[in-house]
């Protein structure tokens, strides 16, 4: 474990959004996603609906991201349902828009199967979806070329264009692992394929983070791993993530949020909270915090505020490890 962060250094900083459900509600969110780019983050990430079901309006708020905003883009892409074929033309689409940080993920299943049922498609893991990108990425782009200075017309062989790869990582398990060491395998096998960083999944506790980074380093773990943080704002939204994770109820939190008065007082509660959340992991050594926005930067932001957490990072979370 790294010593504790300075608590006046600078904090990378990193958001996730999702594409809205239908076209009206892109203006909404690119008002949201310039308030998020204000804050110098290092990167926004943007939901893939499961089998691409929002493939085009992901694409179209990336492309807004990369060109509206000084912001690098980050794509979720899925394993679930896709062929090879399928997964190749996808990641080939979103290259030739110019977006080269990705996060790979398995996926769920569709709704109304389980796991013994056949849903993955041809790609069977994120380690083999991260493996794929680099291949297409390779293919597409085998070399590059620079000018040579002095000589007119002339070119020389360049280090092509690199795609960064990010995966995610389960502090509390992933609801479908098999035993307490599957996802730290999984998350090896990741960084074997060439993964070069990880984002968590929710945690309520710090101890779950800083222990799950500590148990990864001793497993030979070595990529930067980033805390997933989400204000949680009411007691529906609880329920609702502890269904998708299987996680035990956060005692404390979810009495809180059933004891507030008022929707601004449940809303109080969980900027307090995710809050706490980031300043404990960044004293205990987190490379930054990648806040889930659920599309409302205000939230967000409140969070950065209330946390006291310095913005304006002008390095990359990447270039240091937990």
């Amino acid at each position: 474990m790294t010593s504790a962060v300075d608590s006046g250094a600078t904090t990378p900083i990193s958001f996730e959004i999702y594409p809205p459900r239908s076209d009206e509600g892109l203006p909404a969110l690119y008002t949201t996603i310039g308030a998020l780019a204000a804050v110098r983050p290092q990167f926004i990430s943007v939901t893939f609906g499961a089998g691409g079901s929002t493939r085009g309006r992901s694409l179209d708020v990336l492309t807004h991201i990369l060109h509206a905003t000084d912001v690098p883009p980050l794509a979720h892409l899925t394993c679930v349902g896709s062929s090879y074929a399928e997964a190749n033309a996808i990641i080939r689409e979103f290259l030739d828009a110019g977006i080269t940080r990705f996060l790979a993920l398995r996926g769920d299943p569709p709704a109304g199967t389980s796991e013994d049922d056949v849903f993955l498609g041809d790609l069977e893991s994120a380690a083999q979806l991260v493996q794929l990108i680099g291949r297409v990425q390779a293919e597409r782009a085998p070399y590059a070329e620079e000018l040579v200075p002095g000589v007119p017309g002339a070119a020389r062989v360049g280090r092509r264009e690199r795609v960064q790869i990010s995966v995610a990582a389960f502090p509390n398990g992933h609801p479908r692992s098999r035993h307490a060491g599957e996802d730290i395998d999984a998350l090896l096998a990741k960084q074997a394929a060439g993964a070069e960083a990880a984002i968590t999944q929710l945690f309520f506790h710090a101890d779950e983070y800083l222990g799950f980074v500590d148990r990864a380093r001793s497993a030979g773990v070595t990529i930067p791993i980033l805390p997933g943080i989400m204000p949680i704002t009411t007691p529906g939204r609880l329920r609702r993530v502890l269904e998708l994770t299987g996680d035990p109820s956060p005692a404390a939190l979810a009495q809180a949020l059933d004891a507030a008065d008022s929707p601004a007082a449940q809303r109080a509660v969980g900027i307090a909270h995710a809050a706490d959340l980031a300043r404990q992991v960044r004293a205990g050594g987190a490379p930054g915090v990648h806040l889930y926005a659920f599309n409302n930067h205000e939230t967000v932001l409140a969070v950065l505020h209330e946390a006291g957490l310095r913005t304006t990072a002008s390095h990359d979370p990447y270039d240091h490890a937990i």
